[in-house]
């Protein structure tokens, strides 16, 4: 694992839209830190859905073979996640379940009590961006929902946050806020 190797996540269909900008912005600021950013756009990866047959728990990695396995590769070799998602009905998109799904037993190992963590020491940035207002996006769950969505899986992993942003009224923005480029550009001071 390198310290400075970046998996970057898209898991937006809208490869223009303002979480796509986000995550943009992000890798630009990560590459001019020094930082090896690998690129991944969930849409455009071939990712069966979970059959919940649990097998990973002991292999580690889902024995269903398609893309997830270039994406557990990627992600062991990386010190760093930026996971950019927009909001769906107070949620993440399909495509980012599904991804977490698939990375089960590569995330944790089950034990009698709580998960044992199998991805300790790497840390991660979650990027969203909601139609809804603020505060109202927040107040009423939307954006907060996907964070924490997105905050369970990284957290059960045994991962750190490093930012966590959010762009809310995202439907009347043609780019980003200077606001939000300064605080996705503050997670990789």
């Amino acid at each position: 694992m390198n310290e400075k190797n970046v998996l970057a996540i898209l898991g937006s269909p809208h490869v223009n839209g303002i979480t796509a900008a986000m995550y943009n912005c992000a890798i630009r600021k990560a590459e001019q830190t020094g930082y090896t950013v690998t690129k991944i756009n969930l849409y455009e990866k071939n990712l069966s859905f979970c059959t919940g047959c649990r097998t990973c728990i002991n292999t580690h990695i889902c024995i269903q073979e398609d893309d997830i396995q270039e994406i557990v590769a990627i992600l062991h070799e990386s010190q760093t996640v930026i996971l950019a998602a927009p909001v769906y009905w107070a949620n993440v998109p399909a495509p980012v379940k599904n991804l977490f799904d698939r990375l089960l037993g590569t995330a944790m190992e089950e034990t009698n009590t709580f998960p044992k963590p199998r991805l300790q020491g790497k840390k991660y940035i979650l990027l969203t961006s909601c139609n809804t207002p603020a505060p109202f996006s927040w107040i009423f769950g939307q954006s907060r929902g996907a964070i924490r969505n997105m905050d369970e899986f990284f957290k059960t992993a045994g991962m750190k946050p490093i930012g966590k942003i959010v762009c809310s009224n995202a439907a009347n923005k043609k780019e980003l806020p200077e606001h939000i480029i300064k605080k996705i550009e503050k997670c990789f001071k």
